[in-house]
């Protein structure tokens, strides 16, 4: 494989770790933990696992004697910055406890357990792929660990390969997943070890125990940087509005952190839609306004960003769209029908006010809102092109403005969606750090007979050497949730939270960026250079440990 300069460099870069994992350690068992709500449901799901301590790492004089052990890594989900990082610590601390260690990496996802597809990492593959983005060292999956047959599976070539443990680095359903895998095996006696490691570019994976998930100080400077540089695009030409739509399909975090970080003229909080029950044409009147008092004082030009998941949180849209999932549930040759009638047929088949909101929309977005369902029926939000929807609404509503005299500038629209550009880039020096300390954390819950535990590292804010190292049990961030029909326990998501330090600063602000064109331009990722400028974390991240940005 042909390498890049960076890639290179990156190669020759040793994270940091905290201080307290250069030395030798021993684990101090905290408080018991009881989950986040539903305590008596979780306990019954869960009795072999719930209610664990808190685990932390403290210096000690003493030098432990570890036993050789075998390691299975998984990674699950949607690629996220710095994955190869968590499988690098990984390796280096199972090799420090011993050297006869062992890591196997099953191949793409979850199912390559189940299917017994693996390869040995080895220190060539290992050394190939450190401070690298992307997954490709095994590459990543979606397959479901639900099944007590496939469980049955995974213990087959566990045991064949005399693995003894089993890290799955994923977002809020893998560590779910894991947490069920974990209690399996341990009602079986089965000998297998489950820890888990909180990946989700997201940010919605995060809890007093868990400060931040993996990648998600990488993607938002990535997209920061290309929302600058539109930015300066749009100061420079003056005379588009850029609708820009950005991933995060449950949670607004990254949404957020970019306007913390750019200060667009208008970014829109999902959260905040909900709790305020913002109709589809309140949000495109508050947007319209900015437009019409910028473009009325000469600047034609401006930034609008948008979370991924907001038409869900818009409540008429969201009574519209569970609706349009029973017509099309109840309609099988829909699909079939000419696409010049569709738009009819629907309108005539729903609800009154549904049918109402539907024939408001552009053609294009009512289109979309009826194509192929996700494997559980329900609308595929991501292929939504809400920046188009907003985009033409405003203009539409500018042009009626226009005619009643209230507004004399011109409107010209561009939209973006950025998602993929940020999943597997290189990790910032943050992830990179973040990402091996999670790793090498693995390694000494393994060795310390751990299991159904998350490998956290807290104090982030800090330099490095600061960091505190420790086990969450995974129990302890569940809840009942209806999934499919039926309750079933999954880790809580954490929404923004609008009472908090990274919204309230938002909120300041959010006037005086729309009116006046306060841009920032963050520029690229910096590697290397002042650590102030290299190793600062998320602003989110900065402002939810009170500190100032």
């Amino acid at each position: 494989m042909k390498t890049s300069s960076l890639q290179i460099a990156r190669a020759a870069y040793q994270p940091k770790l905290p201080k307290i994992l250069k030395n030798q350690v021993k684990l101090v068992e905290g408080e018991k933990t009881q989950s986040v709500a539903d305590q008596k449901e979780i306990e019954e799901l869960f009795p072999n696992t719930y209610g664990m301590p808190l685990l932390k790492f403290e210096e000690c004089s003493e030098n432990p004697n570890f036993s050789a052990i075998n390691t299975g890594v998984i990674l699950s989900g949607g690629q996220a910055p710095g994955g190869h990082n968590v499988i690098s610590g990984l390796f280096d601390g199972l090799k420090h406890i011993h050297k006869d260690s062992k890591l196997y990496g099953f191949l793409m996802g979850p199912g390559g357990l189940v299917d017994h597809k693996y390869i040995e990492l080895t220190t060539e593959i290992i050394d190939e792929y450190r401070n690298t983005g992307g997954f490709d060292i095994i590459g990543s999956g979606r397959t479901k660990l639900e099944d007590p047959a496939q469980f049955d599976k995974g213990l087959e070539i566990l045991k064949q390969l005399d693995i003894k443990a089993l890290v799955i680095i994923g977002g809020d359903d893998s560590n779910t997943n894991a947490c069920v895998l974990a209690e399996y095996y341990k009602a079986k006696n089965a000998g297998i070890q489950v820890i888990g490691c909180p990946k989700t570019i997201d940010g919605d994976l995060k809890n007093d125990m868990i400060e931040t998930s993996f990648g998600f100080d990488t993607a938002c400077k990535v997209y920061s940087e290309l929302i600058g540089n539109i930015q300066r695009d749009c100061n420079s030409a003056r005379k588009y509005w850029h609708f820009i739509k950005l991933m995060g399909r449950s949670a607004s975090h990254i949404t957020l952190e970019c306007a913390l970080q750019t200060q667009p003229n208008v970014c829109l909080i999902s959260e905040e839609v909900e709790t305020k029950q913002q109709s589809l044409d309140e949000i495109v009147t508050y947007i319209a306004e900015t437009v019409a008092h910028r473009g009325n004082h000469g600047n034609n030009f401006g930034t609008v960003l948008i979370p991924e998941g907001l038409i869900e949180f818009i409540p008429e849209m969201r009574v519209l769209m569970d609706e349009l999932n029973d017509f099309l549930a109840d309609n099988d040759d829909f699909s079939m029908m000419d696409k010049n009638k569709q738009r009819d047929y629907v309108i005539s088949h729903l609800s009154p006010k549904n049918a109402g909101v539907y024939a408001s929309l552009p053609e294009g977005v009512a289109r979309q809102l009826t194509l192929d369902r996700d494997p559980h029926g329900n609308v595929q939000v991501s292929l939504i092109e809400t920046e188009k929807l907003l985009a033409e609404m405003v203009g539409v509503k500018l042009q009626q403005w226009a005619k009643e005299g209230k507004y004399k500038g011109k409107f010209a629209a561009m939209t973006h969606f950025f998602g993929y550009e940020g999943r597997c880039a290189a990790p910032s020096n943050f992830d990179a750090d973040y990402c091996y300390s999670l790793g090498y954390t693995a390694s000494l819950l393994i060795a310390n007979g751990k299991t159904g535990y998350m490998s956290s590292v807290k104090n982030t804010t800090e330099p490095a050497e600061k960091w505190v190292a420790g086990g969450v049990p995974t129990t302890m961030m569940m809840n009942m949730e209806k999934r499919h029909g039926a309750m079933k326990p999954v880790i809580q998501k954490a929404l923004v939270k609008l009472d908090g330090a990274p919204f309230q600063t938002f909120s300041i602000h959010r006037e005086q960026w729309a009116k006046e064109t306060c841009y920032v331009y963050p520029g690229p990722i910096q590697y290397f250079g002042p650590t102030e400028v290299c190793d600062q974390p998320s602003k989110t991240l900065l402002l939810e440990q009170g500190k100032t940005i």
